[in-house]
């Protein structure tokens, strides 16, 4: 099944690869291992699953700006996800995004959702995700 959605790119980018979902927020600070891209919370329901490469789709972060540092490094050690989708606008991600752009000219592309289209993604399905904020869903849900 395939279905498109458009969001409102906060960090406007093209990104393709598999979808890795949660419902639950992530603290990048001392949740996600910017060396590995692991995610390390050991509470969270994604503990142990890898984000580098995917396309991870978050409600929103917890914590500060301790965000924007993680994704700057994940980004500088290329173990930073392929982009992020998210059911609430986050000013922290997509200022490790921007920064990223300047610094190593190689931004997350940052994209948010509305909630219906958010809950309707599901782990392991595959997204496109164009520069406009449209994103492409294949998969069974």
């Amino acid at each position: 099944m395939e279905r498109i959605v458009q969001g409102r790119p906060l960090v406007p980018g093209e990104a393709e690869a598999a979808l890795l979902v949660t419902d639950e927020p992530l603290s990048f600070w001392g949740g996600y291992d910017y060396a590995t891209g692991e995610i390390i919370d050991r509470r969270h329901p994604l503990s142990g699953q890898i984000a580098a490469g995917r396309v991870l789709a978050l409600p929103f972060t917890r914590g500060s700006s301790t965000t924007t540092a993680v994704l700057l490094e994940a980004v500088r050690c290329g173990t930073a996800p392929a982009a992020i989708l998210l059911a609430t606008p986050d000013p922290f991600l997509a200022l490790g995004s921007i920064v990223a752009d300047e610094m190593y000219g190689r931004p997350v592309a940052v994209v948010a959702l509305e909630p219906a289209d958010f809950a309707a993604l599901r782990t392991g399905d595959w997204a496109q995700i164009g520069p406009d904020g449209a994103v492409k869903v294949v998969g069974g849900s």
